[in-house]
């Protein structure tokens, strides 16, 4: 997107949960608004399976492109060569099979719980008995069918996002984004709902944007970096995070590294800098600790 200052080139396996990582306006959103359908791209190429999401601007000649669901990066510019005289497609957000959770649940408020997490498969069109045998299976597998009957006014955060990610599953999508789905949760709730979905993910195709280390750490099997709308960092969830190259995830893990020189200071100056300096090598101990922690976990 020329008005984003937006150009990138991304694949994700089939099965794969890949981390969106980056800073305030690096591109995130765009990303998932993109692939949903939310916005429309100036060039470029998407495909998912074998179904494409868009192919507009003269995508051949360069621009952003996306392989999901098994194709390769090498794959998607061949396919976006080849393209160089097909029709321009942009698919409307129902026809992608692609469901985007947000940060918040969103949940219809007239309908019940079950009626929510049933509205995939119905507007799929699915009978009503079939649907809420779906919605069943799906309320089963988020640990909340007792939740059913209750209406979204009568629910916590936590039920709430657990409905949100039930509804989102049940359509079935060949994708799934998710925005940063733990951060209007409390502390309390994150951890149970972080391992609901690692649980549901697995074997998923799965982008999931995040700020947060433990989100990227305990559901990616791959991170990005974005910044400034391009990729600055790739890789393997545990090479990245142990070892972040890219400034932000450096400063995401609280191991900047600056280059330069600075003049002698004073006897109360350096004491006020050794203080600062223990202090953050306080605080990168600690998420060094809690990566080491997740990494045996994850072992």
């Amino acid at each position: 997107m020329d008005a984003r200052d937006f150009d990138l080139e991304l694949s994700v396996a089939d099965g794969e949960t890949v981390a969106v990582l980056g800073p305030n306006g690096a591109g995130k959103s765009t990303l998932l608004g993109l692939l949903a359908g939310m916005l429309a791209p100036d060039r470029g190429r998407a495909v998912l399976d074998d179904t494409v999401l868009f192919d507009v601007g003269g995508s051949a000649g360069g621009g952003a492109g996306a392989g999901l669901g098994g194709a390769s990066a090498a794959d998607a510019r061949a396919n976006a060569r080849s393209s160089a005289r097909r029709r321009e497609t942009l698919l409307p957000p129902h026809a992608r099979s692609v469901s985007l959770l947000a940060q918040e649940p969103l949940l219809f408020p007239h309908l019940s719980v079950l009626d929510n997490v049933g509205f995939g498969p119905r507007s799929l069109g699915r009978s009503r008995r079939d649907a809420r045998s779906i919605a069943l299976e799906w309320l089963d597998e988020v640990d909340a069918r007792e939740l059913a009957a209750r209406k979204p006014a009568q629910l916590s955060g936590g039920q709430a996002q657990r409905i949100a990610v039930a509804r989102a599953l049940a359509a079935e999508p060949a994708l799934l984004l998710l925005d940063e789905p733990l951060s209007a949760l409390d502390i309390e709730v994150a951890p149970a709902i972080r391992t609901m979905l690692r649980r549901v993910l697995a074997h998923r195709s799965a982008l999931i944007v995040t700020h947060d280390v433990i989100d990227a750490y305990e559901l990616a099997d791959r991170v990005i970096v974005i910044d400034g709308g391009r990729i600055v960092e790739s890789g393997p969830t545990k090479r990245v995070l142990e070892h972040p190259r890219s400034s932000f995830a450096q400063q995401l893990l609280a191991t900047n590294v600056v280059a330069g020189s600075a003049p002698t200071p004073s006897r109360r100056g350096a004491a006020a800098a050794a203080a600062a300096a223990a202090a953050a090598a306080a605080a990168t101990s600690h998420r060094a600790r809690a990566v080491r922690r997740l990494s045996r976990g994850r072992a």
